[in-house]
């Protein structure tokens, strides 16, 4: 009986710690050629704007998206795993250009701001979430550019999964990302 007592106080004890291990959070990982879009499948630098990428606990590659608003949609997508490890965004406001969002300018999702609804389409056409470092440069993007500055949890989910009229995507959106990072 002492015995048994003494086992369970061991396994309870043991499983009180495993439960305080926690899984270090994987660093953002530095964009190559080789990034695949996990929607598109299309190669990730081929496309104009900021881009996202997902670490699912467990996978040691990330998840690669050619906009910052396809990253968004999976994360709200019911359908999409949900075992999140980290999630990490171009910052547009270190970016060089619209063009060259950068391979290293990467910030946590929870720490960014983000201008939605501005006059700047995305990589593939469709509206973008816009992810800055600092809440002043996003207010100046969106001064500049119209749209509003919100946080992650703002976004409204029908602006990621909505439909999306790609006709009406402009050549001013390069035009107007020229300086942003400057």
């Amino acid at each position: 009986m002492k015995r048994a007592l003494i086992s369970i106080f061991l396994l309870g004890f043991l499983a009180a710690c495993q439960e305080e291990v926690q899984i270090a959070k994987p660093d953002a990982m530095h964009l190559t050629p080789e990034a695949a879009g996990h929607y598109c499948q299309m190669t990730v630098l081929e496309h104009d704007g900021p881009k996202a990428q997902i670490h699912l606990t467990g996978n040691p590659n990330p998840l690669w998206f050619t906009q910052v608003r396809d990253a968004v949609a999976f994360l709200r997508s019911p359908e999409e795993p949900k075992d999140i490890a980290a999630v990490y965004v171009n910052d547009m406001e270190r970016a060089e250009s619209w063009t060259q969002p950068g391979a290293d300018n990467w910030i946590d999702l929870d720490a960014a701001w983000f201008v939605i609804g501005s006059s700047v389409a995305g990589g593939m056409g469709a509206p973008e979430a816009i992810p800055f470092g600092t809440q002043a440069g996003a207010d100046a993007f969106a001064q500049e550019n119209k749209g509003n500055v919100v946080r992650f949890d703002d976004i409204p989910t029908d602006y990621v999964l909505g439909a999306v009229d790609v006709s009406s995507a402009t050549s001013a959106t390069m035009d107007a990302m020229q300086g942003a990072a400057q």
